[in-house]
């Protein structure tokens, strides 16, 4: 493959760390890219790093094996990485794992150019050449056989891509590895992750982890407020600690004791910033009766759950909203099954049945 001259040009540079990530300067060196690249992440303004980015910010500093950071679905693992890497000037080279990935898409593969068979390097081939970071997504969907092919390349060694001559591509200095995923690695017992598969220890060993979770209560109200200025200080409040009622809930960590495990969905950030635009976007509803808090939450979130959970999530939601009115006008099933006096009745009558003793909770 010929040279990319935008990706050889880069010139690596000290940088600021306080300066990058808080606009403050610290006097802590952080190694980046002088300039950025059309391989750059773009810079989202609007982000916060919140203390969950804390452990990606330190492996920066000193980045001596590669990073597997885990966690709950849309806290943030991708974007925390990627917005990092856009204020540091850093290349990404991105890859999502799944089920039936081969290593040839990630080292490269042969292709027809201008009607000759070239060989055209995949993500971690282009990658270490020129000093990028490799963004793993997914990590735990891909097969075991075929993530362990990397453990030469996690060690720092070079990859050799024997289907083009035994080509040896050494690790640029600034080349990195990081990978997201929604387990440690080691399999997931929820049921809750679909295709992730148990990966190798050996393979799991390379790597430094970190958890990430949910942005702190306060940090995820200032950023709805900062991405939807119009919405009031107070509903943002209050959306956020609704966010969180739905999280302890699928985690099995509600307060109540009757309460494990009893939804099968949870709000993440990113369903909480959905949630906000749609809030305002369906706001002239209001003037035909239709709630729009409920009528945004249903096509945020809800409308993924079962018919139990949206009327529990619509329960909560008049608790939550308590000056807000449940009843959706536009939605015949939505008044039959998740609104007001009718979810109640609905959930009192499983409750009856003894067959969602998780309920309880929001009749006490």
């Amino acid at each position: 493959m010929d040279t990319i001259p935008e990706l050889a040009n880069l010139k690596p540079a000290m940088l600021d760390a306080g300066t990058v990530f808080s606009g403050k300067p610290s006097g802590i060196k952080v190694r980046g890219y002088a300039t950025a690249s059309a391989y750059t992440p773009a810079i989202d303004k609007d982000f916060m790093f919140h203390d969950g980015c804390r452990d990606v910010i330190v492996w920066l500093l000193n980045p001596a094996e590669p990073l597997y950071v885990y966690g709950p679905v849309g806290c943030s693992k991708t974007t925390t990485i990627k917005q990092l890497a856009a204020r540091l000037n850093y290349p990404v080279f991105e890859v999502t794992g799944h089920g039936r990935l081969e290593f040839a898409d990630l080292a490269g593969h042969f292709t027809v150019q201008h009607g000759n068979m070239a060989y055209e390097y995949g993500p971690l081939a282009l990658a270490m050449r020129y000093g990028g970071l490799l963004l793993f997504n997914e990590i735990d969907l891909t097969s075991p056989e075929v993530a362990a092919g990397l453990n030469s390349v996690l060690d720092g060694s070079p990859l050799c891509i024997s289907e083009n001559g035994g080509e040896l591509i050494r690790p640029h200095p600034m080349f990195r590895f990081a990978a997201t995923a929604n387990t440690n690695g080691g399999g997931d017992d929820t049921g809750l992750f679909q295709g992730v598969q148990r990966q190798n220890a050996a393979f799991l060993d390379r790597f430094t982890l970190c958890e990430m979770g949910y942005p702190d209560a306060d940090v995820e109200t200032s950023l709805l407020a900062k991405r939807f200025p119009a919405l009031p200080p107070g509903l943002c409040e209050k959306m956020v600690s609704y966010a969180n009622e739905v999280r302890n809930l699928f985690m099995g960590t509600a307060t109540t004791d009757a309460i494990s495990n009893s939804i099968e969905i949870t709000f993440s950030t990113r369903s909480l910033l959905r949630w906000g635009e749609l809030a305002l976007r369906y706001q002239p509803l209001a003037r035909q009766g239709i709630q729009p808090i409920t009528f945004a939450l249903d096509r945020a979130l809800a409308f993924r759950a079962s018919r139990e959970t949206r009327a529990m999530l619509h329960e909560l939601a008049r608790r939550v909203f308590p000056q807000e009115a449940m009843h959706n006008a536009s939605d015949t099933q939505a008044q039959e099954t998740m609104s007001g006096q009718t979810a109640i009745d609905y959930v009192r009558q499983r409750l009856a049945s003894g067959s969602t003793a998780a309920y309880a909770c929001i009749f006490r």
